[in-house]
């Protein structure tokens, strides 16, 4: 049989034609499960967590709503396997009303659900499920296989990734089990058994684990019981989309059982099987089945969404759905075609390839992807230990600071206190020398008209100097009627040497030593040579090391000398500075460019904005210092 050439443009075509459209047709045929294997759930996905509050239901014991009537169509078959309670709530009628404001929308679910229902009733019996559980993907993808949600979920049953493998469904660049109608459908009835045995019966939290998750049912459940409030479904804090879940159910299933009542038309669906399961055995391309039986490939594709490419994958599944009516002449065509034309061995070469290539890639990809993690995080671990590094240096640089700014006050309240002692002894001493002058005073005496001091001191055998000084005069004339001190021949000298002793304490400062603060661009060589004495002196005198660099603003003590002892030029010219350009090298830190250059890391990052993203290798650093720096 000769196979048409062209057929990957058509097979792309239509399958994207179906992904938009999803199954619109209603079949006219019925389905049934010939010989095929289908993978089992894993054994490890029951949640065993005992419940707090004894259920009394169980699925084995599943209590059916009574039903009379024929089970002439797939709808009469899923009513008579109801087994909800009905629900009066809110939630419920609003779910409802949208449903009934809607027909076309239930139109619609009912032609896609046509060629699946035989198939999905079929499962949910022999599960022992309630028949609304039937309804549940009008809920989860309005019965369109190939729909898509942005949490990746796919599939008639909205399985994501991680629970379709879980219950056996293949997921590779070939196939999609969660696209496989009878695959998911089986996988889903499976879980949907398992959440009812976890929650004894509760279908109601069973179906918002179905959306929200076992384990997060559970905590809201938990919540509830610590707050002592009710635990049934209706009661939980549950996000928006899980509390509109279950209402959307009980209110499609709800529609479908009064159908009448809300004058909506079921669509007669017979209950018969519409297709037959057939396991081909090997690679088969889609559009040579679709010739095989017969039937447009469009059509085929509605009953076989979960093959991704053009054939069936290499290493399976091999499985097709196909109508019965076609199912033999499905068999013998495909019994007459040659095993060499059952694939396009070239083209399936050629994507074998690019299949090698994309895990190649996807492979490198990763590995590159991990090495830039690993990168990021020897970075990330490199920044935290430069970081900390700094912080040490920090906090010891502020440790000092306040050690240094302590003895700076301890210093100062030494000082003063001599300073104010000095000052009382020196009060003390001029008060004492005040009464040994006033009592060397022998005399007072009236100043007559036209006397001078001369003429005063001749007739009381003194000097016009020690009546000048006993008097405080500055001037030799002297007023008529004033009233003078004369201090007697013998005590002239006396008061003299006293006056002196006076001025000299007057003129004694209170303290040899004083208080000078760092400006910028200091260091100890040009303060030390200010005052004329020794870096290593200046040091002694305020309990600091001499190799240190001095602080912007940092008071030291100066004992003796004199800043005058230099002209005011020399003293400029001693404290010269530099402005040097430095380059960070690798393996650099800031203690370390601060100790080369003498400097503190408070005015490198005053010099330095760029420092406040961090030392890095490369940077350009304006330093300010002096030219006595031995790394100068």
């Amino acid at each position: 049989m000769h196979i048409n050439s062209t057929r990957s443009t058509g097979f792309l075509l239509v399958l994207a034609s179906l992904i938009m459209a999803g199954c619109s047709e209603t079949p006219n045929e019925p389905i049934v499960i010939e010989d095929g294997q289908w993978n089992t759930p894993r054994q490890d996905f029951k949640f065993n967590k005992p419940l707090n509050k004894p259920y009394n239901s169980t699925l084995s014991k599943i209590k059916r709503k009574p039903y009379i009537g024929a089970k002439d169509t797939v709808w009469e078959r899923m009513l008579s396997l109801y087994a909800l309670p009905e629900v009066d709530n809110e939630r419920v009628d609003r779910q409802l009303s949208w449903y009934l404001n809607h027909p076309d929308y239930i139109a619609r679910i009912q032609e896609r659900a046509a060629p699946y229902m035989h198939l999905i009733l079929d499962e949910i019996e022999a599960k022992n499920l309630p028949g609304e559980m039937a309804l549940l993907p009008v809920v989860e993808s309005a019965f369109i296989p190939h729909a898509y949600s942005h949490s990746d979920a796919s599939g008639l049953w909205q399985f994501i990734p991680a629970t379709g493998r879980l219950f056996g469904l293949k997921q590779n660049s070939w196939y999609d089990g969660r696209r496989d109608v009878y695959a998911s459908t089986k996988a889903a009835t499976s879980f949907l058994q398992d959440l009812g045995e976890t929650f004894g019966g509760d279908w109601c939290l069973a179906l918002a684990s179905y959306n929200y998750g076992k384990g997060n049912i559970w905590k809201a459940i938990e919540r509830n019981e610590y707050n002592g409030r009710p635990t049934d479904y209706w009661s939980l804090d549950l996000p928006q989309e899980t509390e509109d879940y279950v209402p959307r159910l009980l209110a499609i299933a709800k529609l479908f059982a009064n159908a009448d009542k809300y004058n909506i038309p079921l669509q007669r669906i017979p209950n018969q099987p519409y297709c037959a399961v057939v396991n081909v055995g090997s690679q088969l391309d889609l559009d040579v089945a679709a010739q095989m039986a017969d039937m447009p490939l469009e059509h085929f594709l509605k009953l076989n969404p979960g093959f991704k490419k053009e054939s069936t994958a290499p290493e399976g599944p091999h499985h097709l759905l196909v109508p019965v009516t076609r199912l033999q002449k499905f068999k013998q065509n495909l019994a007459q075609l040659p095993y060499d034309e059952w694939v396009d061995q070239r083209k399936r070469e050629e994507e074998l390839l690019a299949e090698r290539q994309r895990l190649a890639e996807k492979q490198q990809a990763e590995r590159e992807r991990r090495e830039q993690q690993l990168q990021a995080q020897r970075e990330r671990q490199e920044e935290q230990r430069q970081a900390q590094q700094e912080r040490r240096a920090e906090l010891l640089a502020q440790k000092q600071k306040e050690q240094a700014e302590a003895e700076r006050k301890k210093r100062d309240a030494q000082l003063l206190a001599q300073s104010r002692r000095d000052k009382q002894e020196n009060h003390e001493q001029l008060a004492h020398n005040r009464n040994e002058e006033n009592s060397l005073f022998t005399t007072r005496y009236k100043v007559k008209p036209g006397e001078t001091l001369s003429t005063i001191a001749n007739r009381n055998h003194t000097t016009v100097k020690a009546l000048r000084q006993a008097n405080h005069l500055t001037a030799n004339s002297v007023n008529s009627g004033t009233y003078l001190h004369v201090p007697s021949s013998k005590s002239a000298v006396a008061i003299a040497k006293i006056k002196a002793v006076a001025k000299e304490v007057k003129t004694k400062p209170e303290t040899n030593s004083r208080f000078y603060t760092v400006k910028k661009g200091d260091t100890f060589w040009n303060v030390s040579q200010r005052f004329a004495t020794t870096p290593k002196t200046l040091a002694e005198w305020n309990n600091i090391s001499s190799k240190g660099a001095l602080r912007l603003g940092q008071r030291l003590v100066v004992k003796g000398g004199s800043s005058h002892s230099q002209p005011p030029q020399q003293l400029a010219s001693s404290s010269s500075t530099r402005l040097i350009r430095y380059t960070v090298k690798k393996g650099d830190t800031l203690t370390q460019i601060c100790k080369k250059f003498g400097v503190s890391a408070g005015d490198l990052r005053k010099s330095n904005s760029d420092l406040g993203k961090g030392l890095r290798s490369g940077l350009k650093l304006k330093i300010v210092t002096d030219g006595s720096h031995p790394t100068i």
